[in-house]
């Protein structure tokens, strides 16, 4: 065995251990005893993790596990476990398996029957969720959207829907094109915040409605550099009806029983039946639809 005699041996398993985002000092006293005491260190990049564990003066064995060969590599690290050896997974920055590689590696050490042990710490997700004041607790992680813009509209509009939060990861080389996709996507009144080189020296954390966000990004070139975090506040919960819709109401309820009335006005204004019903029974309370 490859491991420290000096240290406690660690069970055999797989340990995923989630490693800093950018300030060093956010690894955890866990992750530091974890990485000293495995057998060997699977990594995303064997040189970034070479320099993490040098600075904290860790030496293990490295092996590199990425995206073309994670299949092939989970064999190897089966093999490990199952010989009795600790091994430890980290990405190249914050947890693994999170929009990085590492998924089809816990999926296959799991289906072995081996265990599969989170060492949690860092995150992008949540380091830019606790700072953006999200008033509502749901949200929706949904990572890197599609390069190909029409891809990455199609998405963007599949998303539109939901009344939540979304949560996504993009690159300084397409967050201009992107927000400015999603500003054209989603609703533009929507707010934003964009969360750029999180726990580095120059972090920023800045939230406006949406449609001002691409202006905001062509400012200044520093503005689009680093790698972001973008969540896109829920919707507003309550719609305002506008003036249109309301006058269409109007004359439509004034011959008609609420449920009909509000369901041709959504047909002519194309706003939410509901908020239109809610509103027609408010202007008529002793209305009632024919049985």
């Amino acid at each position: 065995m490859s491991g420290n005699p000096h240290l406690t041996r660690l069970p055999p398993a797989l340990y995923v251990v989630a490693t800093p985002i950018g300030n060093l000092g956010d690894i955890t006293l866990r992750a530091l005893e974890t990485l000293k005491q495995v057998d060997r260190v699977a990594a995303e990049d064997t040189r970034v993790s070479g320099l993490l564990l040098a600075h904290f003066n860790i030496s293990r064995p490295l092996v590199s596990i990425r995206e073309h060969n994670e299949r092939m590599a989970a064999d190897k690290v089966i093999a490990w476990i199952a010989a009795g050896e600790a091994v430890a997974y980290v990405s190249d920055a914050g947890t693994p398996a999170v929009s990085d590689p590492g998924a089809r590696l816990v999926a296959a050490v799991r289906e072995a029957g081996h265990a599969v042990v989170p060492i949690p710490g860092a995150s992008a997700v949540t380091a830019a969720l606790s700072a953006a004041g999200v008033a509502s607790g749901a949200w929706l992680f949904h990572g890197f959207l599609p390069s190909k813009p029409g891809a990455r509209r199609a998405q963007l509009q599949a998303l539109a829907g939901l009344p939540c939060a979304l949560v996504f990861y993009e690159a300084p080389h397409r967050i201009e094109e992107t927000v400015a996709d999603m500003a054209a996507t989603l609703d533009s009144a929507r707010q934003v915040t964009l969360a750029r080189e999180l726990t580095k020296k120059f972090e920023s954390i800045v939230t406006m409605p949406l449609h001002a966000a691409p202006a905001w990004l062509a400012a200044d070139p520093n503005h689009v550099r680093g790698e972001f975090v973008v969540i896109v506040h829920a919707p507003a919960t309550e719609v305002a009806i506008d003036t249109e819709a309301m006058r269409v109401l109007g004359i439509l309820q004034d011959a008609l029983p609420p449920t009909l009335a509000a369901k041709l006005a959504a047909q002519i204004t194309g706003r939410s039946k509901a908020e239109l019903y809610k509103m027609s029974l408010a202007l008529k309370p002793n209305a009632q639809d024919s049985k």
